[in-house]
């Protein structure tokens, strides 16, 4: 666990992130014992892992798919470099939150140039899978900083630790705990006033 003790809103975004994680049906453990040995055994395990990982840091299906595919074509260039089949997952964690960044990065600057939009709402089908309190879990999401949503998304969707965590974000393990605690505050005044 990040942080010192569960708060309510931790166990609350835990609940929502690892809802989202047993919906996807990857099991890490599976993943493990059984690491794909080509990139289309890779595509096959990981594509929509990666999407629907890409969505919840850029809220958009569309443009999730974009950063997905370019991890993906960025792994096929390096593939005959990676030291074996078990760190391509870890390589495409890291492109696709990095890629995310820089979608991030070029809507803010787009933003900066036109009147600010409302972000695409999310599919009715997404919603309906999700109670009202993962609903407003995951609307408060979208409503925290890039790396504080990055954070927590990878900590309870992605499972990963924070070591994990970490290296894929390219930031020091105690930035990663200090991140979430600041992120869980926030989420905790936000579904507070709500």
């Amino acid at each position: 666990m990040i942080g010192d003790g569960t708060s309510g809103v931790e166990r609350s975004v835990e609940r929502t992130l690892g809802h989202l994680r047993v919906l996807d049906g990857a099991d890490e453990q599976e993943e493990q014992s059984q690491a794909p040995l080509t990139l289309e055994d890779l595509y096959r395990k990981q594509q929509m892992r990666m999407v629907r990982l890409a969505i919840l840091l850029v809220d958009d299906p569309a443009t999730a798919e974009d950063v997905v595919q370019e991890a993906f074509t960025g792994l096929y260039r390096n593939w005959s470099q990676l030291r074996d089949s078990k760190a391509a997952v870890g390589y495409l964690r890291t492109a696709v939150v990095n890629g995310s960044r820089s979608v991030l990065r070029r809507r803010k600057t787009a933003r900066e140039y036109q009147p600010p939009h409302q972000p695409d709402a999310r599919s009715a089908e997404s919603l309906a899978m999700l109670s009202s309190e993962h609903q407003a879990i995951v609307a408060a999401l979208g409503h925290l900083p890039r790396r504080q949503r990055e954070v927590l998304v990878l900590r309870y969707y992605g499972n990963m630790s924070e070591s994990e965590i970490a290296e894929a974000t390219g930031v020091s393990k105690g930035t990663v705990k200090s991140t979430a605690s600041r992120a869980l505050e926030a989420l905790q005044k936000q579904l507070g006033s709500a």
